[in-house]
Protein backbone atom coordinates (compact mmCIF):
# COMPACT_ATOMS: atom_id res chain seq x y z
CA UNK A 1 0.00 0.00 0.00
CA UNK A 2 1.13 3.55 -0.72
CA UNK A 3 -0.22 6.08 1.75
CA UNK A 4 -0.82 9.68 0.71
CA UNK A 5 -2.08 12.47 2.97
CA UNK A 6 -5.75 12.12 2.08
CA UNK A 7 -6.01 8.69 0.42
CA UNK A 8 -4.22 5.38 0.05
CA UNK A 9 -3.34 3.25 -2.97
CA UNK A 10 -3.42 -0.54 -2.96
CA UNK A 11 -1.22 -1.73 -5.82
CA UNK A 12 -0.49 -5.44 -5.36
CA UNK A 13 -2.57 -6.38 -8.44
CA UNK A 14 -1.23 -3.64 -10.73
CA UNK A 15 1.68 -4.12 -13.11
CA UNK A 16 2.65 -0.47 -12.82
CA UNK A 17 3.08 0.79 -9.27
CA UNK A 18 2.81 4.32 -7.90
CA UNK A 19 5.65 6.34 -9.42
CA UNK A 20 6.94 9.85 -9.84
CA UNK A 21 5.44 10.24 -13.34
CA UNK A 22 1.88 9.70 -12.13
CA UNK A 23 2.33 11.96 -9.12
CA UNK A 24 3.81 14.69 -11.32
CA UNK A 25 0.89 14.60 -13.75
CA UNK A 26 -1.74 14.43 -11.02
CA UNK A 27 -0.25 17.44 -9.25
CA UNK A 28 0.54 19.44 -12.41
CA UNK A 29 -2.51 18.98 -14.65
CA UNK A 30 -4.23 22.37 -15.14
CA UNK A 31 -7.47 22.93 -13.24
CA UNK A 32 -7.63 26.74 -13.54
CA UNK A 33 -10.61 26.33 -15.87
CA UNK A 34 -12.49 24.56 -13.06
CA UNK A 35 -13.34 21.30 -14.82
CA UNK A 36 -16.73 19.79 -14.08
CA UNK A 37 -15.88 16.46 -15.73
CA UNK A 38 -12.53 14.62 -15.87
CA UNK A 39 -11.35 11.51 -17.72
CA UNK A 40 -8.21 9.50 -16.88
CA UNK A 41 -7.19 7.31 -19.83
CA UNK A 42 -5.24 4.25 -18.67
CA UNK A 43 -5.93 4.70 -14.99
CA UNK A 44 -3.80 1.91 -13.50
CA UNK A 45 -4.17 2.16 -9.73
CA UNK A 46 -6.40 5.24 -10.09
CA UNK A 47 -3.71 7.51 -8.63
CA UNK A 48 -4.08 10.44 -11.03
CA UNK A 49 -7.88 10.46 -10.86
CA UNK A 50 -7.71 10.41 -7.05
CA UNK A 51 -5.24 13.30 -7.02
CA UNK A 52 -7.57 15.31 -9.24
CA UNK A 53 -10.51 14.47 -6.99
CA UNK A 54 -8.50 15.94 -4.12
CA UNK A 55 -7.35 19.01 -6.07
CA UNK A 56 -10.54 19.97 -7.88
CA UNK A 57 -14.26 20.35 -7.41
CA UNK A 58 -14.98 18.24 -10.48
CA UNK A 59 -18.23 16.39 -9.87
CA UNK A 60 -17.74 13.71 -12.51
CA UNK A 61 -14.40 11.85 -12.68
CA UNK A 62 -14.23 8.85 -14.98
CA UNK A 63 -11.32 6.50 -15.57
CA UNK A 64 -10.76 3.72 -18.09
CA UNK A 65 -8.43 0.77 -17.65
CA UNK A 66 -7.99 -2.16 -20.05
CA UNK A 67 -6.18 -4.60 -17.72
CA UNK A 68 -8.66 -6.57 -15.59
CA UNK A 69 -6.55 -6.78 -12.43
CA UNK A 70 -5.65 -3.09 -12.56
CA UNK A 71 -9.30 -2.22 -13.22
CA UNK A 72 -10.45 -4.16 -10.15
CA UNK A 73 -7.79 -2.54 -8.00
CA UNK A 74 -8.66 0.92 -9.32
CA UNK A 75 -12.32 0.35 -8.41
CA UNK A 76 -11.31 -0.68 -4.87
CA UNK A 77 -9.06 2.38 -4.48
CA UNK A 78 -11.88 4.64 -5.66
CA UNK A 79 -14.41 3.03 -3.31
CA UNK A 80 -12.06 3.36 -0.33
CA UNK A 81 -11.37 7.05 -0.98
CA UNK A 82 -13.15 10.11 0.46
CA UNK A 83 -14.45 10.93 -3.03
CA UNK A 84 -16.04 7.60 -4.00
CA UNK A 85 -19.26 9.33 -5.06
CA UNK A 86 -17.38 11.30 -7.75
CA UNK A 87 -15.17 8.53 -9.18
CA UNK A 88 -16.05 5.75 -11.62
CA UNK A 89 -13.82 3.31 -13.51
CA UNK A 90 -14.69 1.52 -16.76
CA UNK A 91 -13.09 -1.78 -17.76
CA UNK A 92 -12.50 -1.00 -21.42
CA UNK A 93 -10.03 -0.06 -24.09
CA UNK A 94 -10.13 3.50 -25.35
CA UNK A 95 -11.76 2.35 -28.59
CA UNK A 96 -14.44 0.38 -26.75
CA UNK A 97 -15.09 3.28 -24.39
CA UNK A 98 -15.62 5.66 -27.30
CA UNK A 99 -17.85 3.14 -29.10
CA UNK A 100 -20.02 2.91 -25.98
CA UNK A 101 -20.31 6.69 -25.81
CA UNK A 102 -21.29 6.82 -29.47
CA UNK A 103 -23.95 4.17 -28.83
CA UNK A 104 -25.39 6.42 -26.12
CA UNK A 105 -25.27 9.45 -28.41
CA UNK A 106 -28.43 11.47 -28.67
CA UNK A 107 -27.48 13.41 -31.80
CA UNK A 108 -25.44 12.98 -34.94
CA UNK A 109 -22.80 15.52 -34.00
CA UNK A 110 -22.03 15.16 -30.29
CA UNK A 111 -21.03 12.36 -27.98
CA UNK A 112 -23.22 11.60 -24.99
CA UNK A 113 -20.36 12.68 -22.71
CA UNK A 114 -17.56 15.22 -23.10
CA UNK A 115 -14.85 16.12 -20.62
CA UNK A 116 -13.34 19.41 -19.44
CA UNK A 117 -10.04 17.72 -18.51
CA UNK A 118 -8.49 14.56 -19.92
CA UNK A 119 -5.30 13.18 -18.36
CA UNK A 120 -3.10 10.29 -19.40
CA UNK A 121 0.20 8.78 -18.34
CA UNK A 122 0.42 6.73 -21.54
CA UNK A 123 2.63 3.70 -22.27
CA UNK A 124 6.10 4.93 -23.14
CA UNK A 125 8.13 2.28 -24.85
CA UNK A 126 7.77 1.68 -28.56
CA UNK A 127 10.74 -0.66 -29.04
CA UNK A 128 10.15 -4.05 -30.63
CA UNK A 129 11.02 -6.16 -27.59
CA UNK A 130 8.54 -7.43 -24.99
CA UNK A 131 8.86 -9.09 -21.60
CA UNK A 132 7.08 -12.21 -20.39
CA UNK A 133 4.78 -10.11 -18.19
CA UNK A 134 1.74 -9.36 -20.36
CA UNK A 135 0.16 -6.92 -17.89
CA UNK A 136 3.37 -4.91 -17.56
CA UNK A 137 3.81 -4.86 -21.34
CA UNK A 138 0.27 -3.60 -21.73
CA UNK A 139 0.97 -0.82 -19.25
CA UNK A 140 4.36 0.16 -20.69
CA UNK A 141 4.35 -0.35 -24.45
CA UNK A 142 3.09 2.26 -26.83
CA UNK A 143 1.23 -0.12 -29.11
CA UNK A 144 -1.32 -0.59 -26.31
CA UNK A 145 -2.22 3.12 -26.57
CA UNK A 146 -0.47 4.88 -29.47
CA UNK A 147 -0.12 8.64 -29.15
CA UNK A 148 -2.09 8.94 -32.40
CA UNK A 149 -5.09 7.22 -30.82
CA UNK A 150 -4.79 9.26 -27.64
CA UNK A 151 -4.83 12.69 -29.27
CA UNK A 152 -7.49 11.70 -31.79
CA UNK A 153 -9.77 10.47 -29.00
CA UNK A 154 -9.07 13.57 -26.91
CA UNK A 155 -10.03 15.84 -29.81
CA UNK A 156 -13.44 14.15 -29.84
CA UNK A 157 -13.96 13.70 -26.09
CA UNK A 158 -12.84 17.17 -24.97
CA UNK A 159 -15.35 19.93 -24.40
CA UNK A 160 -14.81 23.17 -26.34
CA UNK A 161 -12.71 24.70 -23.56
CA UNK A 162 -11.29 21.38 -22.37
CA UNK A 163 -7.64 20.55 -21.65
CA UNK A 164 -5.61 17.41 -22.37
CA UNK A 165 -2.67 16.89 -19.99
CA UNK A 166 -0.06 14.15 -20.47
CA UNK A 167 3.42 13.16 -19.35
CA UNK A 168 5.76 11.66 -21.96
CA UNK A 169 9.48 11.05 -22.43
CA UNK A 170 11.12 14.32 -23.45
CA UNK A 171 12.34 12.72 -26.67
CA UNK A 172 8.67 12.17 -27.66
CA UNK A 173 7.57 15.76 -26.95
CA UNK A 174 7.94 17.14 -30.50
CA UNK A 175 6.23 14.13 -32.08
CA UNK A 176 3.31 14.35 -29.67
CA UNK A 177 2.86 18.07 -30.36
CA UNK A 178 2.91 17.43 -34.11
CA UNK A 179 0.30 14.65 -33.79
CA UNK A 180 -1.91 16.84 -31.61
CA UNK A 181 -1.73 19.70 -34.11
CA UNK A 182 -3.22 17.38 -36.75
CA UNK A 183 -6.24 17.08 -34.44
CA UNK A 184 -6.43 20.86 -33.84
CA UNK A 185 -4.97 20.58 -30.35
CA UNK A 186 -2.19 23.02 -29.44
CA UNK A 187 0.22 23.20 -26.49
CA UNK A 188 -1.10 25.31 -23.62
CA UNK A 189 1.92 24.94 -21.34
CA UNK A 190 4.97 22.69 -21.06
CA UNK A 191 7.08 21.72 -18.06
CA UNK A 192 10.28 19.77 -18.68
CA UNK A 193 11.44 17.55 -15.84
CA UNK A 194 15.00 16.77 -14.76
CA UNK A 195 15.99 14.39 -11.97
CA UNK A 196 18.88 16.59 -10.81
CA UNK A 197 20.37 19.93 -11.92
CA UNK A 198 23.07 18.17 -13.96
CA UNK A 199 20.98 15.38 -15.50
CA UNK A 200 19.30 15.46 -18.89
CA UNK A 201 15.65 16.36 -19.29
CA UNK A 202 13.78 13.11 -18.72
CA UNK A 203 10.07 13.91 -19.04
CA UNK A 204 7.80 16.50 -20.59
CA UNK A 205 4.50 17.50 -19.03
CA UNK A 206 2.37 18.95 -21.81
CA UNK A 207 -1.12 20.45 -21.68
CA UNK A 208 -3.14 20.96 -24.87
CA UNK A 209 -6.27 22.90 -25.77
CA UNK A 210 -8.15 23.88 -28.91
CA UNK A 211 -6.95 27.48 -28.53
CA UNK A 212 -3.55 28.24 -30.08
CA UNK A 213 -1.19 30.00 -27.64
CA UNK A 214 1.26 32.40 -29.28
CA UNK A 215 3.44 32.90 -26.19
CA UNK A 216 3.73 29.33 -24.97
CA UNK A 217 4.83 29.14 -21.31
CA UNK A 218 7.67 26.63 -20.96
CA UNK A 219 9.45 25.99 -17.68
CA UNK A 220 11.70 23.42 -16.07
CA UNK A 221 11.23 21.35 -12.92
CA UNK A 222 14.16 19.74 -11.10
CA UNK A 223 13.15 17.01 -8.65
CA UNK A 224 16.14 16.81 -6.29
CA UNK A 225 19.56 18.34 -5.73
CA UNK A 226 20.89 15.13 -4.11
CA UNK A 227 19.40 11.79 -3.08
CA UNK A 228 16.14 12.60 -1.22
CA UNK A 229 17.05 16.30 -1.12
CA UNK A 230 14.04 17.65 -2.96
CA UNK A 231 13.91 21.08 -4.57
CA UNK A 232 11.53 23.78 -3.36
CA UNK A 233 9.63 23.61 -6.66
CA UNK A 234 9.06 19.86 -6.38
CA UNK A 235 8.01 20.16 -2.74
CA UNK A 236 5.58 22.96 -3.61
CA UNK A 237 4.05 20.82 -6.37
CA UNK A 238 3.65 17.62 -4.35
CA UNK A 239 3.38 18.65 -0.67
CA UNK A 240 -0.42 18.27 -0.59
CA UNK A 241 0.03 14.57 -1.36
CA UNK A 242 3.26 13.07 -0.02
CA UNK A 243 3.24 12.37 3.73
CA UNK A 244 6.83 13.53 4.28
CA UNK A 245 6.80 16.67 2.14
Amino acid sequence: MFQFKQFSIQQDRCAMKVGTDGVLLGAWAPIDHRPFSVLDIGAGTGLIALMLAQRSQAEHIDAIEIDENAFEQCVDNFENSPWNDRLFCFHASLDDFMDDLEDEDTSDSELAQQYDLIVSNPPFYNEDYKTENESRDLARFQDALPFEDLVEAASVLLSETGVLAVIVPHKEEARLIALAKECDLFPLKITRVKGTPTSEIKRSLVAFSFAETHKLPIDELIIETARHQYTEDYIALTKDFYLKM
